[in-house]
């Protein structure tokens, strides 16, 4: 049977991160201790953010692997980091809430579209901020996958 998409074990609350390279290695990370992703996608995660920033706006990065990094997902999943000082994702832009992608085949589309409709919301993005447990989160996130 796969694996949830979003399980608690791939939920970080509160983790204090200094770089952004830092913050996608701890974010692909646990896609990759929990199965979802070989070692070299977080290399494609970090080739990815130096072509275009995965910061989105409203204290959210979601950094995810290259085109050609689909071979290296096992399958889909995220991974959700929160980190209350924020991490510098470049230009100041501070993001407080890191989200991992990996997607077989097209579905990390359907999680992106998703996410962004989750975390457009103001009051999403506290809830997730002052999130006390893993659970919080998939309640938020619970169509995402």
């Amino acid at each position: 049977m796969a694996k949830a998409v979003l399980g608690r074990e791939n939920i970080k609350l509160n983790v204090s991160i200094s770089t952004m390279e830092e913050g996608i290695r701890f974010t692909g990370g646990i896609l990759v201790a929990n199965g979802y992703v070989d070692a070299e996608y977080v290399d494609k995660m970090l080739e990815r953010e130096e072509m275009a920033s995965t910061f989105m706006g409203n204290s959210l990065a979601i950094p995810h692997g290259t085109e050609d990094a689909k071979a290296n997902v096992l399958q889909t999943g995220i991974s959700v980091v929160t980190v209350p000082r924020g991490v510098d994702f470049g230009n100041g832009n501070m993001a407080k809430i890191l989200i991992g992608i990996a997607g077989k085949n097209n579905e990390h589309l359907d999680i992106l579209s998703n996410i962004a409709i989750v975390c457009s919301e103001e009051e999403n993005i506290d809830k997730i901020l002052n999130a006390r447990t893993e659970e919080e989160i998939m309640a938020l996130f619970s169509d995402v996958g």
